[in-house]
């Protein structure tokens, strides 16, 4: 989904919307799964890293501007536990337990009007 807000600075506000978010590539570089005995499984991802695109527009009381921007986020590592609830009553079914995610680096380029 689009993400439009406002935010305040100084002299007014800067309204601002991103629009057309695609994600272009993922990596993932190390991964394993292991069975956690009675409880689940754990996932756990290594130094991931993700590319997305996206246009940009922002308005304040005295300009604006648009364009388009790409956002890569590197050296990101998560862990997650699943857990099958114990209930042999329907289809199996799998619930998120507990997921840790720490990011890494962030680069943020933005191209004025193409």
């Amino acid at each position: 989904p689009d993400l439009t807000g406002h935010e305040k600075f100084g002299l007014g506000n800067v309204k601002y919307n991103i629009s057309r978010i695609h994600v272009t590539a993922v990596e993932l570089p190390s991964a394993s799964i292991s069975l956690l005995p009675g409880s689940g499984i754990k996932l756990v991802i290594g130094n991931a890293s993700l590319i997305i695109d996206m246009n940009w527009n922002i308005r304040t009381w005295m300009f604006k501007d648009s364009g388009r921007g790409t956002v890569h986020i590197s050296k990101v590592f998560v862990t997650a536990i699943l857990s099958t609830p114990p209930d042999n009553a329907g289809p199996t079914s799998i619930a998120l337990t507990s997921c840790r995610t720490t990011p890494g680096d962030v680069d943020i380029k933005l191209n004025g009007k193409t």
